[in-house]
């Protein structure tokens, strides 16, 4: 057993995963030594007796199309709009941001169903959305945009949006199978490329195991967003339970996401890696998360129980915030770590120093002359 998986069986939530040891081996040889930001926004419930305070009115989820999208796209089905708060029209979206603000929001998650094009018909929308930034200016707006051309790129920047986020797809067939999309794999990479012509941070998302579960774009997408800007790369994993049945999805192999979630950081040395929201409860969350914890990536949205503990005793510095993990750039942490988990830190800390390494560096002494 390698020394990481002993620091696993340490953590109770996690003693009875069963991760794959080569895996293991291999991320704890490449292991990168980091901060890791737990993100808990309150668009989604979530609790944990790992973190505190959970900020659960510091982030909504806001959709300017309500429940409804043209494209139902086999993994989703426009579900994931049910739990946004509807503002179907700029007036609309203008009360509900001025209602959230008021009851302490900080930003919010701006999104909508697509047309049958994969475009979020933002139009209408861009003067209240400037409108917010001039009366609040330091409200954060992190928008899923779906597809976009340089012309709505320049649009939103100038309406004030903070974080543009798009999917990117790797594979022809999973955007006319699972999309039912009539794009190429090319309008993804050129809607890319359009926002990082603009001043807006840019964070892509790749959906991990997208095509039914199984893995086939994945790698060509990693390879769109290394050629262009971007300030944060999330990954999320498609999750079975949105699925119809008549064409399910199966639930993605969670040493085979482990083996992206290398491949990504890899390829992306100096880039935030995030896990965003979505992935597939219970179990297979709780290897995932663990594999992401090992894997070095930056951040990780509502982890499962368990995850916080492993990474104190794995070495990385932790610390939450209630925002979108996809616009956490210098925000304020309001929340922290349990009083447990601030415990095992610092005991962590002390054997670690103890044995002559702190975060798995060797620690060298001063100088006598700098003591």
């Amino acid at each position: 057993m390698t020394p990481w998986l002993e620091s696993l069986s340490r953590v109770e939530a996690l003693a009875d995963l069963e991760l794959d040891e080569a895996l293991v081996a291999d991320m704890e040889r490449q292991r990168t030594p980091a901060e890791i930001r737990f993100h808990t926004p309150g668009f989604k419930a979530y609790a944990s007796s790992e973190i505190r305070d959970c900020g659960g009115n510091a982030w909504p989820a806001v959709s300017i199309t309500g429940n409804d999208c043209a494209l139902q796209c086999a993994h989703c089905r426009a579900r994931v709009l049910a739990g946004m708060l509807p503002a179907r029209t700029p007036e609309e979206l203008w009360r509900v941001a001025n209602e959230r603000i008021a009851a302490g929001a900080r930003g919010m998650l701006l999104s909508g169903g697509s047309n049958r094009r994969d475009e979020i018909e933002y139009g209408p929308f861009c003067p209240t959305l400037r409108r917010i930034k001039n009366a609040y200016p330091n409200f954060k707006i992190a928008a899923h945009t779906a597809l976009v051309d340089r012309d709505m790129a320049g649009r939103l920047e100038a309406a004030g949006v903070d974080v543009a986020m798009l999917d990117i797809i790797g594979a022809q067939r999973t955007i006319r199978e699972v999309y039912h999309l009539k794009r190429g794999v090319a309008d993804f990479e050129a809607a890319l490329r359009a926002f990082g012509e603009t001043s807006l941070r840019v964070v892509p998302h790749i959906v991990i195991g997208l095509h039914f579960g199984g893995f086939l774009g994945e790698r060509v997408a990693l390879e769109i967003v290394a050629r262009h800007r971007h300030d944060a790369l999330v990954l999320v994993v498609a999750m079975p339970h949105y699925a119809a049945p008549s064409r399910p999805f199966a639930v993605p192999d969670s040493a085979e996401v482990g083996r992206f979630f290398m491949a990504a950081r890899r390829a992306l040395p100096d880039t935030p890696l995030l896990l965003g929201c979505a992935r597939p409860a219970g179990r297979a969350k709780q290897e995932i998360d663990a594999y992401a914890v090992m894997a070095g990536m930056s951040g990780i949205a509502h982890p499962a129980e368990g995850i916080v503990e492993l990474a104190a005793r794995l070495g990385h510095e932790v610390s939450v915030s209630p925002s979108c993990c996809s616009i956490a750039f210098g925000d304020e942490l309001l929340s922290e770590p349990s009083a447990s988990i601030q415990n095992i830190i610092a005991q962590e800390r002390l054997e670690r120093a103890a044995a002559g390494r702190i975060c798995g560096i060797p620690v060298v002494a001063a100088p006598e002359a700098a003591r």
